[in-house]
């Protein structure tokens, strides 16, 4: 796909990975829809990066466990642009919950993190995959985690959750070929303002070392080159659907998380 003048849906994409995505399409030249659902300030930062490099872009609140508003993320896309070629799946919840303690997850929190990991994701790909093959095909990546593969990190829901996620890529890159192609990433964790927020300054600062330690390649990777993975899927991978690949440093090789 050439990602000039190509229409893509980037989800969860005011910070972080999502965030670093529409930078690096939007420098190819692709018109974006970025989707927050609270960090309105930052979305409008990520938008004017946008704006400076001189390519058009949508700024959406969509909360894309709700099928309306993922519906509705895809039918302003359409009216704007007419055309949808590309998806990204990157919007997430989890919750910090020691996987020893077994009642630190309540039903509805597994239920909250499912909504929008999985659920979502369906829902994005249901909303966006018609006008795709209206548009002559299009390709969708799918942001899962390391946590898929090695059933650790922030909590148990959210590994789960990225593990069914997985599953669904298989799932969805049969159903919708030969016109669509599905991936996933799998990135480890990466420094972000949202393990900050939920383990506090001092405690990200020392995981990341630990991580950075232990890892083979001896350094995590960051939002910016796991974006370049998502960009190369959408834009080169002609020949490539149901992978999942791992961006971790190795992580997966130590069979646990540290």
């Amino acid at each position: 796909m050439n990602l000039r003048d190509s229409v893509i849906i980037v989800t969860g994409s005011a910070t972080g990975l999502g965030a670093a995505v529409v930078k690096q399409v939007a420098a190819k030249g692709a018109r974006v829809v970025i989707n927050y659902t609270k960090s309105e300030k930052e979305a409008h930062e990520t938008e004017a990066v946008c704006d400076y490099l001189g390519v058009e872009s949508i700024l959406c609140k969509a909360d894309v466990s709700v099928d309306e508003d993922c519906q509705r993320m895809a039918a302003e896309a359409m009216a704007k642009w007419g055309r949808i070629d590309g998806l990204v799946n990157n919007a997430a919840r989890s919750v910090f919950a020691n996987s020893k303690d077994l009642d630190a997850l309540s039903a509805q929190q597994f239920m909250d993190v499912f909504s929008v990991n999985v659920v979502g994701a369906y829902q994005m790909t249901k909303a966006v995959a018609p006008h795709m093959k209206d548009s002559g095909g299009g390709s969708i990546v799918n942001v899962s985690s390391i946590s898929a593969i090695t059933g650790a990190g922030s909590s148990i829901a959210y590994a789960a959750s990225k593990g069914a996620l997985n599953t669904m890529t298989l799932s969805l890159a049969r159903s919708l070929a030969p016109e669509i192609k599905v991936n996933a990433v799998l990135p480890s964790a990466f420094p972000s303002r949202w393990w900050a927020d939920g383990l506090g300054q001092d405690a990200a600062k020392a995981l990341f070392v630990k991580f950075n330690d232990q890892v083979p390649l001896k350094s995590v990777a960051t939002p910016d080159s796991v974006a370049k993975t998502v960009v190369w899927l959408l834009e080169d991978a002609g020949f490539i659907t149901g992978e999942m690949i791992k961006i971790d440093s190795g992580m997966h090789l130590l069979g646990f998380q540290p």
